[in-house]
C-alpha cells in the first residue's frame, strides 16, 4: 500500500460504488418505445371496457351475478391484453437493441440490472398488488354465488346419460325437459349426476358445475331477464354426449311459474298413489327370473359410476363388486350381514349409509324389483 493512500481511496471508491444500484442509462429510444406500448395498452383497455358481452347471442345477462361475471372476465382480459402487449413490445425492442453486432468482443453481455431495488420492488409490488385486486373481486362473487344462505326456490338437477331431470319442492317424482324458474327469485341450485360425471352449463347466466355421482354442488342466483336459454353439459359423458345441449331455461313471472308448477304437481299426483307402504318397501324382492344379461346392460347404466368390477378394495365411491356374492375374505356386504343375493338385494332396494358413502334406494335409481333380481343374477356371475 502507498503510503500518500492512494489504493485506499480507490478501494474505498470502489467498495462504495458496488453497494449502490447498478446505473443503468435508459435511452430515447426506450421511451418512445415505452410511450407506444403504453397507448397499445390503453387502447386495448379501452375497447374491452366497451365491448359489450350480452350483445352476442345467447349470451344476455339473464341472471344476477351474470353482469358481475362479465366484469371479471373483462379486467381478466384487460390485465391480459396489457400484460402481453407490454411483454412481447419490450421483447422485441431489447432483441433488436442489444442484438449481436460483428463489432462486438466475443464475451461482450448487456446491460446488467442484478440487484437493482428498484426494479425488483416494483416487479414484485405490481404483481403482488395485481394477484391481491383479483383475489377480492372473485371472493366476492363466489361467496354470492356459494356461500350466501338460501332463500327462495331450492330445487335440484340430475344429469344423466343424455338428459337432465329437475325435482321441484311439493313435486312428487322428477320434471323432464326443461327447468322453469320465476323471474325475480333467488334460486338455489343443487347439482348431482346418476351414472357418470356432467356438467351443467347456463352460457346466458355466466354459471356452471360439475355433476358427479354422490357429490352436490350449488350454484345462487337470482333470474332477471325472461327468455329461453340453453342448458350444456360440457363434461365428455358418453356417446350422446352432443345431445346434452338441447335442454332450455325459461324464466317466468311468477304467477305464470306458479301455474306450470302446479300443473307437474297435478301431473305428478297419481305417482303417490304408486308409493309402496313401509311394509312393502322393506319386503324381500323376489330373486327368482333374474336375467344375468339384463342385469349387466342395467349395472352398466345404473352402478359403474359408483362401483368398479375389481375386488373390494377397488372402489370408486362404493366398494368393488367382483366377487361380492363368492369372496371368501369378504364375507359380510357394508352392513355386517352375511354376502347372500338375499341381503344384497335387500341393499339394492333399501339403499345405504355408511362410511364409504350414501347409495340411493332403487326409488331413487328408478328400479323395479325386476331390475334387482337382473342386477342379482348378474353380481351371482362375478365370480
Amino acid at each position: 500500500m502507498r503510503q500518500d493512500g492512494r489504493y485506499c481511496s480507490q478501494i474505498t471508491v470502489k467498495v462504495a460504488v458496488e453497494n449502490k444500484d447498478p446505473v443503468v442509462h435508459l435511452d430515447r429510444g426506450f421511451w418512445v418505445v415505452t410511450a407506444v406500448l403504453a397507448i397499445l395498452s390503453a387502447a386495448a383497455v379501452i375497447g374491452v371496457i366497451f365491448w359489450r358481452i350480452q350483445d352476442i347471442p345467447q349470451l344476455p345477462e339473464a341472471v344476477i351475478p351474470a353482469a358481475q361475471v362479465d366484469a371479471l372476465f373483462k379486467f381478466l382480459t384487460a390485465s391480459a391484453a396489457t400484460i402481453f402487449i407490454v411483454v412481447v413490445g419490450y421483447l422485441l425492442y431489447f432483441a433488436i437493441k442489444f442484438r449481436h453486432r460483428a463489432t462486438d468482443a466475443p464475451d461482450a453481455v448487456g446491460v446488467q440490472i442484478h440487484d437493482n431495488r428498484r426494479l425488483e420492488f416494483w416487479w414484485t409490488a405490481i404483481p403482488t398488488i395485481f394477484i391481491i385486486l383479483l383475489g377480492i373481486f372473485s371472493i366476492r362473487i363466489w361467496y354470492e354465488v356459494q356461500i350466501q344462505p338460501n332463500t327462495g326456490l331450492v330445487l335440484e338437477a340430475i344429469g344423466h346419460q343424455w338428459f337432465y331431470d329437475f325435482r321441484y319442492p311439493g313435486v312428487h317424482g322428477v320434471v323432464t325437459d326443461e327447468m322453469h324458474l320465476p323471474l325475480g327469485i333467488p334460486v338455489t341450485l343443487h347439482t348431482t349426476s346418476q351414472d357418470v360425471i356432467h356438467s351443467f352449463w347456463m352460457p346466458a347466466m355466466r354459471l356452471k358445475a360439475d355433476m358427479v355421482p354422490g357429490l352436490i354442488n350449488t350454484l345462487r342466483f337470482t333470474p332477471t331477464r325472461a327468455g329461453r336459454y340453453k342448458i350444456i353439459c360440457t363434461e365428455f359423458c358418453g356417446t350422446l354426449h352432443s345431445t346434452m345441449n338441447k335442454q332450455v331455461i325459461v324464466i317466468e313471472p311468477q304467477d305464470k311459474f306458479n301455474a306450470w308448477l302446479n300443473g307437474w304437481k297435478q301431473k305428478n299426483a297419481h305417482a303417490s298413489d304408486a308409493i309402496p307402504s313401509a311394509s312393502a318397501a322393506n319386503a324381500p324382492v323376489n330373486l327368482s327370473g333374474g336375467v344375468a344379461s339384463a342385469g349387466q346392460t342395467l349395472f352398466s347404466q345404473k352402478c359403474t359410476a359408483c362401483h368398479a368390477l375389481g375386488p373390494f378394495t377397488q372402489r370408486v365411491v362404493g366398494p368393488g363388486l367382483r366377487g361380492v356374492l363368492h369372496d371368501p375374505s369378504h364375507p359380510k356386504l357394508v352392513d355386517g350381514d352375511p354376502a347372500t343375493p338375499d341381503n344384497v338385494a335387500k341393499i339394492i332396494k333399501g339403499g345405504f349409509d355408511g362410511d364409504m358413502g350414501h347409495m340411493p334406494n332403487a326409488s331413487q335409481n328408478a328400479i323395479s324389483d325386476k331390475d334387482i333380481a337382473d342386477l342379482v343374477a348378474y353380481l351371482n356371475t362375478l365370480k
